[in-house]
């Protein structure tokens, strides 16, 4: 989706950082962040301007990304199904719950992170070990509650 001099200068970029992990997990995280701005660019009147499903490191890819002003334009309004920018605005999760009615808040913060499991099944074939360290909800569903993820996969959000 990046195309290939892009991709490998994300990857690079990152893989230099100290404390970076390994480069085939770096490319894993990219790919990660370009799933999650195919889905928003797909799905933008169920998905945009929800809170960020993924790790802050998906995120910061997101940030290089944007920093690289032609390519991202080129990808967003070109190599994207959605055919349009796609902005990122920064804010905390707190602050982000307080935009949101007061009731009720739990159950509306589980209904949009469980919104993004189907839409990223129908359109990549479900989470794999890959893809599962980098969105917040699914290692929460593996980690915190033992799901596997053939039950993660099978959500309906």
């Amino acid at each position: 989706m990046l195309g290939p001099e892009l991709h490998a200068e994300v990857v690079r970029h990152f893989s230099q950082k100290p404390d970076a992990p390994d480069p085939a997990v770096v490319a894993h995280q990219v790919r990660e962040c370009a799933r999650y701005l195919y889905l928003v660019s797909r799905h933008p009147d169920r998905l945009a301007g929800l809170f960020l499903p993924v790790e802050q490191d998906i995120d910061e890819i997101w940030h290089f990304l944007i920093l690289q002003t032609r390519e991202y334009r080129e990808l967003c309004e070109q190599r994207l199904p959605g055919g349009h920018f796609i902005h990122h605005r920064s804010i905390s999760y707190d602050a982000y719950r307080t935009t949101e009615p007061a009731t009720p808040q739990r159950t509306a913060a589980a209904e949009e992170a469980l919104r993004w499991i189907p839409f990223y099944r129908q359109t990549f074939g479900g989470y794999d070990e890959e893809a599962l360290p980098h969105w917040t909800v699914v290692r929460f569903l593996h980690q915190e509650l033992g799901l596997s993820l053939e039950e993660i996969n099978a959500l309906d959000g």
